[in-house]
């Protein structure tokens, strides 16, 4: 069977909000496998200059605050999968699926503060697709697994261990970190959140190869 291409993608997202109600379409994937860039440039073609027809949610809003964490004594493990609001985030996404008559606002987070932002997000009722995307959207355990019935796809982006190794490391020094901390880091709390994504991938609706992902712009800010 031919790998599918971006525009593929396109079609395929495209499809899922003809109905008469909003769609979700989840993307996962380990840290660094491209997940964001693959949501972004999805909501960019399927908008174009018109109403928001589609909108980007990601779970990154869903992060415990470091207050928090160090409170949980879980600061050390930040990214792992009970250093989140899973049940946060799937009641929010219950909620997009349901409330799509009104604004509403979710969640963002802030990569050089590394900490979550209340409500800066607005999904509008114009958009009939929401795109979230992030690690644990397929994870079976605890309140995670009330995420996967949210949403009406989820595909997985898949990427070469190396690659998606040096990206990473890139992105943890992009935002702050020496290469020798962002390294630790990558090969130590990050490669066991990944080698835990890794065991959900065959649940995907869809599995995503490389050739299929845009590049990341690195022009643009932030």
């Amino acid at each position: 069977m031919p790998q599918p291409t971006f525009d593929d993608l396109l079609t395929r997202a495209r499809a899922l909000a003809q109905g008469g109600r909003r769609a979700v379409l989840g993307i996962a994937g380990g840290p660094g496998a491209g997940k964001t860039t693959l949501a972004e440039h999805l909501v960019r073609a399927l908008t174009g200059d018109g109403p928001p027809w589609a909108a980007h949610v990601p779970m990154d809003g869903f992060h415990l605050a470091d207050a928090e964490l160090d409170r949980l004594s879980r600061r050390d493990r930040k990214g792992a999968p009970d250093t989140f609001d899973a049940a946060g985030y799937a009641a929010l996404l219950r909620r997009l699926r349901e409330d799509s008559d009104e604004v509403v606002y979710a969640p963002g987070f802030e990569r050089v503060l590394e900490q979550p932002l209340a409500g800066s997000i607005p999904v509008p009722p114009s958009a009939r697709l929401v795109v979230t995307e992030g690690n644990y959207l397929l994870l079976r355990e605890g309140s995670w697994a009330r995420v996967r019935p949210c949403l009406d796809e989820v595909w997985f982006c898949e990427l070469p261990e190396q690659e998606r190794i040096r990206r990473l490391v890139a992105r943890h020094e992009e935002f702050g970190k020496d290469r020798a901390t962002a390294r630790a880091w990558v090969l130590g709390t990050d490669q066991r959140n990944a080698d835990l994504v890794a065991a959900t991938r065959e649940l995907a609706d869809l599995v995503v190869p490389p050739g299929a992902m845009p590049v990341r712009d690195t022009r643009r800010p932030g």
